[in-house]
């Protein structure tokens, strides 16, 4: 096992989640000014989140757009927004749920991310929140206090790279000044955040179950690499 000198971890999925019942849907109208019915709320919330693949019912002319989202942010709002009216919202309601997506008020983090991104500092290890997304999450993970538990925030938008390409994770190592091989990526997507694995970075997978669901998914991936809460500082 590889001695662990720096941690990396995904956003959605694995340090947060996009809730259903935090508000996101509430209040929607239809073009007519009725409350609008969503009848697969699971679906919606699936497209807003889904790391790979392409959104269904996405118009084709969208399809090269949609891998592009994560690297620019009116790319993002695009594609997302138009996501949103295949599924079924009409145009203002897709741009207010848009809006909520960003919002930190509409993020859970997972009950033990608090506690993990701890025991990572207490350790005496750097971290990094590695994230392929269109939008400046720094709000978010500062209103639900991770920012100030990590070293670096890097995001695909501002880098120009989205995961699984080697040069996002490679950023990260550099900044937090760790050797790949010495570094653990911690995320949701074997596709997206294992890509760490050609830089011979460890990886360790949790599943992007719903907050109550998940108690201590991270916490068990990084006693797995012997990062616990009572791990001693090493200075």
């Amino acid at each position: 096992m590889a001695d662990i000198q720096g941690v990396l971890f995904d956003f959605s999925g694995t340090l947060c989640r996009l809730e259903f019942g935090s508000g996101v849907l509430d209040g929607l109208m239809d073009d007519a000014g009725a409350p609008l019915e969503i009848t697969d709320q699971v679906e919606l919330m699936r497209r807003l989140t889904a790391p790979v693949g392409i959104s269904e019912g996405l118009p084709p002319e969208l399809h090269e757009a949609w891998h592009r989202r994560d690297l620019d942010t009116e790319v993002h709002h695009t594609v997302y927004t138009a996501a949103l009216r295949a599924a079924g919202l009409p145009d203002a309601a897709a741009e207010v749920v848009y809006r909520r997506m960003c919002d930190g008020e509409n993020w859970t983090p997972y009950p033990d991310v608090l506690p993990a991104l701890r025991a990572v500092r207490d350790a005496g290890l750097k971290s990094a929140v590695v994230s392929n997304i269109g939008w400046d999450i720094r709000p978010v993970l500062a209103q639900h206090g991770i920012a100030d538990l990590v070293d670096e925030i890097v995001m695909s938008y501002v880098e120009g790279h989205v995961k699984p390409e080697p040069e996002i994770f490679a950023a990260a190592c550099e900044r937090l000044g760790v050797e790949p091989a010495r570094a653990l990526m911690v995320g949701d997507s074997e596709e997206a955040d294992g890509g760490a694995a050609a830089l011979d970075c460890s990886v360790a997978i949790v599943d992007p179950l719903p907050t109550a669901e998940r108690p201590d998914a991270l916490l068990s991936a990084l006693s797995a690499y012997g990062i616990s809460q009572t791990h001693s500082f090493r200075g």
